[in-house]
């Protein structure tokens, strides 16, 4: 079953998220992030929300999540950001396109 999953991290901006995402795919870029070996991502949506900035994801199973936490858990603790708790929640419905 497909889960969603919605970051928030209060007092950052994009600047925090270019840097994760760079370090997640090794300075691919993230229009290279779902190429990634093992991502099984369904939409990746991210930008300023009021105080903060948030990324909001699909993936097709809880399990693909947990693999890929293992990549981005390290890059957030390293940035100073290890208590940051995402909310997961079964999606209904994925439409990909």
């Amino acid at each position: 079953m497909a889960v969603i999953v919605s970051f928030d991290f209060p007092g950052s901006g994009q600047e925090l998220y270019d840097a994760v995402i760079a370090r997640v795919t090794e300075g691919q870029g993230f229009s290279r992030f779902a190429d990634l070996p093992n991502t099984r991502l369904v939409p990746h949506a991210a930008g300023p929300v009021d105080g903060g900035f948030r990324v909001t994801e699909v993936w097709e199973s809880a399990e693909a999540l947990e693999h890929h936490a293992r990549t981005f858990g390290p890059v957030l603790a390293d940035l100073g950001h290890a208590d940051v708790q995402p909310t997961i929640f079964p999606a209904h419905n994925a439409i990909v396109r």
